[in-house]
């Protein structure tokens, strides 16, 4: 699938929607990726869900190419809102302009905020820009919530987009010791088995639904992460909520192309280290405050680990972030001054 490639769709195909299933598509300088996300969603066998992108004021060209895209034959249209007030009845694609960038939760609690003052929809799908759904996705998502109708966090299968295409996670696990967090089945080929939900301790973000009852309940995702452990923090908070894996749900993912995620074959930038790393000690302090020294020394230990292997910004970066010392200025100008003031404080931590 290429992206931004059009598409050309019958009637019948345009006015099919799975109307109770809502997608949040958060962009940040998604402009190379977020045609192929938006078709996908355009060619779900079960149906078109609700579309929502909000755009954490992108600086590449996202906005218009979501326009170009919208404005394509056969596609539904494109409704621009500008946050906040953003719940008003639109048609076809809405685009929600955030304002600033807000990181991920705080993209994602303005995309759900818009969906959940719809009655009609019961599903909410949390979707990275970088990722395209596989055909069957809502079908999978709508036969899982008929199956489990207690549910409270879906979560299916995220594959890396590139060849050979293996299993990037089948759920994530978390050391309660350490506070990491781990990819089930990372690296895995295709027919690889998904695990039992019992095996499940969050569903990645880039890829997740909860239920209109999850989302009543818990409330929104917390937003002082800015980025990474939001979902982690979200999955702990569920209660009794199920937490189920649905066949057959799929999509997949680039990976990293906004923020420098590692992959299988790349070390991650400075900018995603300083935030997974300053997550993880909010969440341990929150969740695991008895594993603190343990999670610190773990850190430091893995700071070492890269200074001998000579990636001093990455090492250097860890040490900033689990020491709690202000970011280190690659991280900090990768940020506009308003963004800078959400992720860091008046600080810069």
């Amino acid at each position: 699938m290429v992206a931004g490639a059009p598409v050309s769709l019958s009637e019948d195909q345009n006015r099919q929607e799975a109307p109770t299933i809502g997608v949040v598509i958060v962009t940040f300088n998604a402009a190379d990726v977020i045609g192929e996300c938006l078709t996908s969603l355009m060619m779900q066998a079960g149906g078109r869900p609700h579309i929502v992108v909000v755009d954490n004021s992108s600086t590449d060209g996202t906005v218009a190419a979501i326009r170009d895209w919208a404005a394509a034959p056969g596609r539904p249209g494109l409704s621009e809102l500008h946050w906040p007030g953003a719940t008003d009845e639109v048609e076809g694609v809405c685009l929600i302009h955030s304002g600033a960038n807000r990181g991920f939760a705080g993209g994602v609690n303005i995309g759900l905020a818009h969906l959940a003052a719809r009655p009609g929809i019961g599903h909410f799908w949390i979707l990275n820009p970088d990722a395209f759904a596989d055909p069957g996705a809502t079908g999978a998502i709508l036969a899982a919530a008929a199956r489990w109708p207690d549910y409270g966090m879906m979560g299916g299968r995220v594959q890396y987009a590139e060849p050979p295409c293996n299993i990037q996670i089948d759920g994530g696990t978390i050391n309660r010791w350490t506070g990491v967090t781990g990819n089930i089945n990372l690296g895995r080929p295709a027919s690889a088995p998904q695990p039992e939900a019992r095996e499940v301790d969050f569903v990645t973000g880039a890829n997740l639904v909860v239920s209109r009852r999850f989302y009543e309940t818990v409330g929104p995702m917390r937003e002082d992460y800015f980025l990474y452990y939001e979902e982690v923090d979200w999955a702990l908070r569920r209660g009794d909520l199920a937490l189920v894996v649905a066949p057959g749900f799929l999509v997949h993912h680039h990976a990293g192309t906004a923020i420098g995620s590692p992959t299988l074959n790349r070390l991650a930038s400075p900018f995603s280290i300083w935030f997974k790393y300053r997550g993880r000690m909010k969440f341990v302090r929150r969740f695991l405050p008895v594993s603190w020294p343990v999670a610190m020394a773990h850190a430091t230990a893995k700071a070492l680990q890269l200074l001998l292997k000579g990636a001093w910004p990455q090492a250097l970066t860890i040490l900033a972030a689990v020491y709690g010392l202000p970011a280190p200025r690659m991280v900090r100008d990768r940020l506009s001054p308003d963004a800078q003031e959400i992720a860091f404080g008046k600080h810069g931590r």
